[in-house]
């Protein structure tokens, strides 16, 4: 109610402003001619050229004009008006991006993963941006377009360095626990603020989508080639073909993500099938009528027969469910919970290979001995002879520190909604995705073109007050949910938060680049963002590279992060307005 009641506030202030355009007329030295006898003093009459008269700063453009968006939306060419408006339309770009954010979730709880989750939910998160990117350069003239499309640019670079440096920082702070060697301990956070000892860890799929968002650089730098070869001549040939990888690019993306939850239970599942494997061999060694290796370290296939005779309790030849149940009762299978009608049917898979639904004694030995060379596998790094207790305990290791990065645990508070919650949520969704998109796609322009009459009132080039204050806008709701999302202190949420980071920053690389690639391309602008992209590609580059090849982030992590943001200003400004890149 509060967030209407605000919005309501808003509006009120809106038309209380008026579509009025402020000015002024500027004081004249000559005489008063007959039809200024109408006008109302200005105190000021027959100025005398000798003598200096105190001129007071309006604050006010060079242009005492300014052009109401849609013919009715107030403008004004002063910096307090500007500032003004621009909190406006920024809190109403604000309530956007909170409306898509919650509509997203609402739905993903409704449908699940899967193209909700990997298709709509990327490309929702990401239409504040593409909505600003997309009126920053689509109105006016070429040479009105060509001007605004900094603010277009340096929302681009600026949504991407906040969420990588600003947010990204502020997540690994807030979710600090006790680090354990490369793993952090859910909910204990005894270390205090220790830079070595306390920090987050993640799974290995957030690293995986750490190397999708640096693969996601690849338009930039192709849209970067005429640049880096002095050359004029092709960089319109340039744009076309950065835009068509970025929208390759895009589309894969959206494929994997809508194909995640099928490759994450494909993995799971045989992560477990090797917890089976590790369980059923140890169950062996302890009823073994003798060594399952041999003195050549090669599987032993007559004490494999032996536990085959063992196991076939009717001695009918073959070995049934039923047996392989009663034999397997009792296992530990280690770090997962598995049933153990579930453990039967994956072993009767893997070594019924006649498919006839029991165990003849040559798939039996022939299944086993497999099992023991992939756990001899296991132990090749380690040098020196090995036991089958040995190989048993390497194998054990290697599935744990799998299963560990691929399966971080599920949420236990997880509740199951009825039909008429469903159809209620599923309602809301949809009201707050509309409302979401229409007030972006209405105040997007609006905002834009503030920010670009706040730049000729204050001679601020637009792209620094893009680069600073449109990622809050859009960005603000995206990070208030991270930071209390990763503040849970556990290994899952730390994952799920950085995931979300490296994804919207991948959605910033290929749907937002590729809607200002287009209207570079349509529109004929020139591209001129080096310095821009330059910090892009550093930020990028650093962070993702750092996270692709770990699942853990020491506190001394975040302190890089944070140092990035202040870096890349500074980067852009001495590039362009220093060296001239620009």
């Amino acid at each position: 109610m509060s967030n209407y009641l605000t919005f309501s506030v808003i509006l009120f202030f809106l038309i209380l402003c008026g579509p009025t355009t402020f000015g002024h007329r500027p004081l004249s030295s000559s005489s008063t001619s007959p039809s200024d006898l109408n006008l109302i003093s200005d105190g000021v009459h027959n100025r005398d050229s000798r003598w200096s008269y105190l001129a007071l700063n309006r604050l006010t453009a060079e242009s005492s004009t300014c052009d109401q968006t849609y013919g009715f939306l107030p403008c004004t060419t002063t910096v307090i008006g500007n500032i003004f408006l621009i909190a406006v339309y920024g809190y109403l770009m604000f309530l956007a991006a909170s409306y898509l954010s919650h509509g997203s979730e609402l739905l993903l709880e409704i449908l699940g993963p899967g193209i909700i989750g990997g298709l709509f939910l990327p490309i929702l998160g990401a239409l504040p941006d593409a909505m600003l990117i997309l009126v920053s350069g689509l109105s006016g003239t070429t040479e009105t377009a060509q001007s605004q499309v900094s603010i277009g640019m340096g929302l681009l670079a600026g949504s991407t360095v906040m969420l990588l440096t600003v947010i990204w920082g502020s997540c690994v702070i807030v979710g600090k626990c006790d680090l354990d060697g490369t793993v952090a301990k859910d909910t204990t956070d005894t270390k205090g603020f220790s830079l070595t000892e306390s920090g987050v860890s993640t799974d290995i799929w957030t690293s995986y989508a750490a190397r999708m968002m640096v693969i996601s650089v690849i338009p930039f730098l192709i849209v970067q080639i005429p640049q880096l070869l002095n050359s004029t001549s092709g960089r319109h040939l340039a744009v076309l073909i950065a835009l068509i990888v970025a929208v390759l690019l895009l589309i894969s993306y959206c494929l994997y993500q809508v194909l995640q939850p099928w490759i994450q239970r494909r993995k799971i599942a045989y992560v477990k099938h090797k917890h089976v494997i590790l369980g059923v061999l140890r169950h062996l060694r302890q009823h073994a009528l003798g060594r399952l290796l041999g003195e050549d370290g090669e599987p032993d296939k007559v004490t494999i027969e032996k536990l085959f005779h063992t196991i076939d309790a009717n001695h009918d030849g073959n070995i049934s469910a039923i047996e392989l149940r009663a034999f397997i009762v009792g296992i530990q299978f280690d770090g997962v919970d598995l049933d153990l009608d579930v453990a039967v049917d994956k072993i009767m898979k893997d070594i019924d290979t006649s498919h006839n639904s029991c165990i003849e004694k040559e798939e039996f030995v022939d299944g086993i001995s497999r099992w023991l060379n992939r756990t001899k596998r296991a132990a090749t790094h380690v040098a020196g002879p090995h036991t089958i207790a040995q190989h048993l305990d390497n194998f054990h290791e290697e599935t744990k520190r799998e299963h560990d990065l691929l399966d971080v645990g599920v949420q236990s508070d997880e509740v199951i909604e009825s039909v008429e919650s469903s159809k209620r949520t599923t309602i809301k969704a949809v009201l707050l995705l509309l409302l979401g998109t229409i007030i972006a796609a209405c105040f997007a322009d609006p905002l834009v073109d503030a920010v670009d009459n706040f730049s000729d009132a204050t001679s601020i080039p637009a792209f620094f007050i893009s680069f600073i204050a449109l990622p809050l806008a859009t960005n603000s709701s995206e990070a208030v949910s991270a930071i209390i999302f990763a503040s849970r202190d556990k290994r899952r949420t730390a994952s799920l938060t950085f995931s979300e980071l490296y994804g919207a920053a991948t959605m910033n690389n290929l749907l937002c680049l590729s809607v200002f690639l287009a209207l570079i391309y349509i529109r004929g602008l020139a591209w001129d963002f080096s310095a821009e992209v330059l910090v892009i590609l550093i930020v990028c580059i650093v962070m993702g590279s750092f996270a692709s090849f770990r699942t853990h982030f020491p506190l001394w992590t975040s302190l890089v992060a944070f140092l990035l943001y202040p870096f890349s200003l500074a980067l852009i400004y001495v590039l362009d307005y220093v060296l001239g890149w620009s």
